[in-house]
């Protein structure tokens, strides 16, 4: 008896382990387009159209309009478990700018202003949408499905804050309507 409740506390211990360190729920892993960079997204935008992909960044500017909020980010490259960095060059194509569209502000976290950097998943919009003014059509959009925000100097991801968007309630066209 003694030597079947270790090999379930190990066994415990080691499922915590494997659901609990990870930085992404593993359906948006999954989801998403394996590989894709803001450098790859920037310079063949309409292969992206409607596909998830992952982006790490910090916002660096934000613009409400109605309801949806548009977050500016500048890019951070994302190491292999889904966490932003600075980039080792801080120039070219990786240390770029893309948005976020969330479609309902108050969905966010309250302390979300907090976090000093953010991994996203989101679907990319089409470049032809409609955007606020101040949204240059050189700079990729994400329609927000998923933001992890992570604090200031946090590179082991305690005390990040994690925050969700159903994308059961985001509007988009469905896959034969859009003309692929």
């Amino acid at each position: 008896m003694k030597g079947w409740s270790i090999r379930l506390l190990i066994g415990l211990a080691g499922l915590l382990l494997v659901t609990g360190c990870s930085t992404l729920p593993s359906r948006y892993v999954e989801k998403a387009e394996p590989g894709v960079t803001l450098t790859s997204l920037a310079a063949a935008p309409d292969t992206y159209h409607g596909k998830t992909v992952i982006l790490g960044g910090v916002v660096v500017d934000q613009q409400q309009q109605g309801q949806r909020l548009w977050l500016h980010l500048k890019n951070r490259p994302l190491d292999k478990d889904y966490r932003p960095h600075r980039p080792t060059i801080n120039e070219g194509p990786e240390a770029g700018y893309y948005w976020v569209v969330v479609p309902d502000a108050s969905l966010l976290p309250p302390k979300w202003k907090q976090w000093a950097r953010v991994t996203v998943v989101g679907r990319v919009m089409d470049q032809k949408e409609t955007r606020p003014t101040a949204v240059p059509t050189s700079e990729p959009v994400l329609n927000l499905v998923f933001m992890r925000g992570w604090a200031m100097g946090n590179t082991q991801g305690k005390g990040a804050w994690e925050e969700s968007v159903d994308a059961n309630y985001l509007l988009s066209v469905p896959e034969g309507l859009h003309g692929e």
